[in-house]
């Protein structure tokens, strides 16, 4: 699974890219969506990898991030209860598991009232750079698994 995380703001964006981003669900900078390893999703995180940081989530960040940042309509918290009560599944640990082994797809979610996104804080101790790629020094492109560190400072 990848986990992309927008780091651009809309100015100056040729339409085509921000139609892109607005089908990636990554409405707004520090959103992140996680999507699945598809040739689909491939290209278009390549037609606006210069407004993205991408990379490989580990099941563990995922379960991370659920808890922290996962979010129901109306803005609650996602919470074990709300899990138990309302959905086939027991914990946040069962449903990271399910969506990262793809049982579960992140559109799924939305029928038991879970938003696909997740609302990032700006990461502790700042960017590298949000103009410049991964290989350049910056923040910007595929990161591979180091993206689950970026993902742990925006928490």
């Amino acid at each position: 699974m990848y986990a992309i995380i927008r780091l651009r703001g809309d100015v100056n964006v040729r339409p085509e890219i921000k139609y892109t981003l607005r089908l990636l669900r990554l409405h707004s900078v520090n959103h992140c969506v996680v999507v699945e390893e598809n040739d689909y999703n491939k290209g278009m995180i390549i037609k606006v990898k210069d407004y993205v940081a991408w990379g490989n989530i580990s099941e563990d960040t995922l379960e991370g991030v659920l808890k922290d940042r996962g979010r129901l309509e109306g803005g609650k918290r996602l919470t074990e209860e709300y899990l138990r009560e309302e959905t086939p599944l027991g914990s946040i640990k069962e449903l990271a598991h399910s969506l990262y082994e793809g049982e579960l797809k992140m559109k799924d979610l939305m029928e038991y009232k879970i938003k696909p996104l997740f609302r990032l804080h700006p990461p502790r101790k700042g960017h590298k750079g949000i103009k410049r790629s991964v290989k350049e020094g910056g923040e910007l492109g595929y990161h591979g698994d180091t993206i689950n560190d970026l993902l742990r400072k925006m928490r």
